[in-house]
């Protein structure tokens, strides 16, 4: 069993990576800081499940980084 994400979870991370993306890493910790400074993210649980979700799909090079 994994994590379910919601969809905006999944969205906001989508878009950051489309407007963004040479920015974002494979580091938590850094895309940490850049889910803060390049979105509007209210509570601090919220930015970390977006940054786990970027971290995951760089990862996964599910998303083309070219």
């Amino acid at each position: 069993m994994g994590n379910i994400r919601t969809s905006f979870v999944k969205r906001t991370a989508k878009e950051l990576i489309e407007t963004h993306r040479r920015k974002f890493t494979t580091d938590f910790a850094e895309n940490k800081k850049l889910v803060e400074q390049y979105s509007t993210v209210s509570t601090k649980h919220l930015r970390n499940k977006i940054a786990g979700y970027v971290t995951r799909l760089i990862k996964n090079n599910a998303i083309y980084q070219g």
